[in-house]
């Protein structure tokens, strides 16, 4: 994205609250028109923007909000007829580029009566649709375990759990890469309680730890190996909650693995039963422990909560692990993995604090591929850790980049906001320590929170 383009953002649901957030912290010019005097109210203390309140079909919220002036338009009401009208009236008012929210099945057909282009859109999100492709990516990489592939698959970002046997448990960082320094790798971000920690040298991985580790995708199976990671594929799964994402997940995934989903509502469990084909369906409660039992909780692998109740979900995932935990012991607690799907932004560090192993949501993913569909100009890649608030990037140095000046050590503004973990020169990806000076045109893979993400771009690129 260029310094100085401006963003017209319409509706403040869960997807325009946390996308303006982040784009204001990197200081961009956001105006949003929004109806609802609460949403406003909370906007007014937490969003760098112009808030307007009124309609976002009415001409004179446009015209207040010069939309002649914008470089994007972003449609992200609660509502899909209003967001297909708005990138009609935005091109008629000269925005160049247009992004919405668009839940409907019917537009996203092949033989769709109109295509996005037909309306005008350049980018259609589908929260639901991106969070159960990326529940079934997590499950078919590497069985719940979360994976982000970085500089075209040469390196990898992967989660793990500290528990009390791990080997990582009571090791500062500096003394963990001299134990293990036969392989590149490098701890860049932990998730401790609701804090998410960039961490320096001194820190000192704790059980209960969340922590992601960056490596080398040749050097990932020996890496997983020592972390204790699991790398054996999935076969066993139970969903939670038979609505858009979790019965699109499972339509997903019914040709590879053997499903089995819990419904609450009898007629959308006999609904389903006759949709899908290859999973087993069952009417129930999975909020109790012996429903759970009964529809075979002991024999899954993954159990992944998608019901519309953040705090249901949550819970479920607390409730598998405890009740495995209590029947089948800690080993095999530890084995099954837990997906949790959260709407509420604070929720994500919660959940994977109280032991879901993964935890997703709609509008962070909705709002990270809009983000990187108008980032796609000035950094190679940027990917949202799950659970974290945290950026994993990638970019190439700048010719006058502050971060070329000295030393990483030496270089201010780095310590508990941007790690630097890697670098690429001379053909080969090397491992970033203190006494490391990088030079322009080294590509980087850095980590920074996401309030910092500004800092970062200012600080790699120049």
């Amino acid at each position: 994205m260029k310094k100085g383009e401006n963003i017209l953002i319409l509706g403040l649901g869960g997807v325009g609250f946390y996308l303006a957030k982040r784009l204001s912290h990197e200081g961009h010019a956001i105006t949003i028109i929004e109806q609802g005097s609460k949403a406003i109210g909370r906007a007014d203390g937490e969003i760098d923007a112009r808030l307007i309140r009124g309609d976002a079909l009415s001409f004179s919220s446009w015209t207040e909000a010069d939309a002649e002036t914008m470089d994007y338009l972003i449609a992200v009401t609660d509502e899909d007829s209003v967001n297909i009208l708005a990138t009609l009236i935005a091109d008629r008012c000269g925005i160049p580029r247009k992004i919405a929210r668009v839940r409907s099945l019917a537009l996203w057909e092949k033989n769709a009566l109109l295509s996005a282009s037909d309306l005008k859109i350049d980018l259609m999100i589908r929260p639901e649709e991106l969070t159960a492709l990326e529940i079934a990516r997590l499950l078919k990489i590497r069985a719940g375990n979360v994976v982000i592939d970085i500089a075209g698959g040469q390196m990898q970002v992967v989660a793990t759990r500290v528990d009390e046997g791990s080997p990582l448990a009571g090791i500062k960082l500096t003394e963990l890469s001299k134990r293990y320094d036969d392989f590149y790798f490098r701890v860049v971000s932990i998730a401790r309680g609701t804090n998410t920690i960039i961490p320096s040298g001194d820190e000192e991985l704790r059980p209960g730890d969340n922590a992601f580790i960056l490596a080398r995708t040749e050097d990932l199976p020996q890496l997983m190996e020592f972390a204790m990671v699991s790398d054996d594929r999935r076969h066993r799964v139970m969903i939670i909650g038979g609505g858009m994402v979790g019965s699109r997940v499972s339509e997903l995934l019914e040709d590879t693995f053997a499903v089995r989903l819990i419904e609450r509502d009898e007629r959308r469990a006999e609904e389903l039963s006759h949709n899908l084909k290859r999973t087993e369906l069952l009417h129930g409660d999975a909020s109790d422990g012996g429903t759970m039992l009964q529809a075979g909780l002991l024999d899954m692998d993954t159990i992944i909560a998608s019901t519309a109740n953040n705090e249901t979900n949550i819970m479920s995932c607390l409730l598998a692990k405890n009740v495995i935990r209590d029947r089948e012991g800690e080993d095999r607690a530890r084995h099954t993995r837990t997906i949790a799907l959260v709407g509420r932004e604070e929720y994500l560090v919660l959940a994977s604090t109280m032991g879901a192993d993964v935890v997703l949501s709609k509008k962070v993913l909705a709002a990270n591929e809009i983000l990187k569909y108008i980032r796609r100009g000035q950094l190679l890649s940027v990917a949202h850790l799950h659970g974290f608030e945290a950026e994993v990037v990638e970019a190439v140095v700048g010719r006058n980049a502050p971060i070329t000046r000295v030393a990483l050590s030496n270089t201010a503004g780095l310590k508990g906001r941007i790690i630097i973990g890697g670098f690429h020169r001379d053909d080969e990806w090397q491992t970033a320590v203190g006494a490391t000076h990088l030079e322009p045109g080294d590509r980087v893979i850095a980590v920074c929170l996401s309030d910092h993400l500004r800092e970062l771009q200012k600080m790699i690129l120049g």
